[in-house]
């Protein structure tokens, strides 16, 4: 018969030795350490930043390649109040943002929530649904577009179900809500990710405990898990809010901005303004005016959605 340790057959742990705390680093191992970073925090800054004060700079000059650079102050401000173009193109992004946001969102969170439980093939089914999220805007647009022309499978699916057929594309009406449907086909895959991410650090203790008193399906998802993927949701929100404010390069490959600029964007605006007409400062004053506007609306978000965080 083996003898077993008078700990083990009391029930007890086995001693252990004292913890050892990690050690701080000495002020010159800290400085030595900054000194590698250096470089790379420098040309962060540099290529990073740098850039971002010089555009606003230029919202306040008018600026051209090749030409003078004179100090106008806020008369590109005033031209952007006063251009019809610029209120057209916000209007489409914000329509663009107003039904993307939502309808990726619930993609997001619906396919999270389908591929949250261990089954077979789960894995596979992610890797499918993140798929169009690593897939060329470019070469996406290219194809969209030949599935929202006259005749295509869009087209005939609609036709066949009794809605608006036809080339969803050249119709002044269609040509947002076709863009949407690609923007989410697209992007609604990474908050997938990161909402299913948060899923699985949710305690299983909490759902059990809601199911052991009889919480249907619904109230666990309203009071359990909602309440846990408040502080994903409101990264989702950020991220695809920023997205689609800066929607451009499915417009270019698409539509152009047409039809009779049905579809023409802020960011279209300023990259006609820059590299078309070759005013940078005007271009410039559209990209600050974009960039207060995604700041308001992300501090909008933080007090509604973030405001437990």
């Amino acid at each position: 018969m083996v003898a077993l340790p008078e700990s083990r057959v009391r029930g007890s742990r086995p001693a252990r030795g004292p913890v050892r705390r990690p050690r701080r680093p000495s002020a010159r191992e800290a400085g030595t350490a900054l000194l590698f970073v250096l470089p790379f925090l420098l040309l962060f800054a540099l290529f990073r930043f740098g850039p971002a004060i010089a555009g606003v700079f230029l919202g306040f000059t008018d600026y051209t390649i090749g030409g003078d650079t004179s100090w106008t102050g806020l008369e590109n401000f005033r031209r952007l109040v006063d251009d019809p173009t610029f209120w057209t193109a916000l209007r489409v992004t914000v329509v663009f943002t107003a039904l993307s946001v939502p309808l990726s969102m619930l993609a997001s969170l619906g396919m999270a929530l389908l591929t949250r439980r261990a089954f077979r093939g789960a894995k596979l089914f992610r890797s499918i649904f993140f798929l169009p999220v690593v897939t060329s805007l470019v070469l996406a647009g290219v194809v969209f577009t030949w599935v929202f022309a006259d005749g295509g499978p869009w087209s005939r699916a609609m036709g066949a179900l009794g809605l608006p057929a036809g080339n969803w594309l050249a119709d002044s009406a269609l040509v947002v809500p076709a863009l949407v449907l690609v923007s989410v086909w697209s992007r609604f895959g990474y908050g997938m990710l990161i909402l299913l991410a948060r899923m699985q650090d949710i305690p299983a203790e909490l759902e059990e405990a809601a199911l052991t008193d009889g919480a249907s399906a619904w109230q666990r998802f309203r009071y359990v898990t909602l309440p846990q993927l408040r502080p994903a949701l409101f990264f989702v929100a950020i991220i695809e809010t920023t997205v689609s404010f800066q929607v451009f390069d499915m417009i270019y490959v698409m539509t152009g901005g047409g039809p009779v600029r049905s579809s023409y964007s802020l960011v279209y605006l300023l990259y006609d303004q820059g590299f078309k007409y070759f005013d940078l400062g005007y271009a410039s004053a559209v990209g600050v005016a974009l960039f207060v506007m995604t700041i308001v609306v992300a501090l909008i978000q933080r007090l509604t959605l973030g405001r437990d965080k």
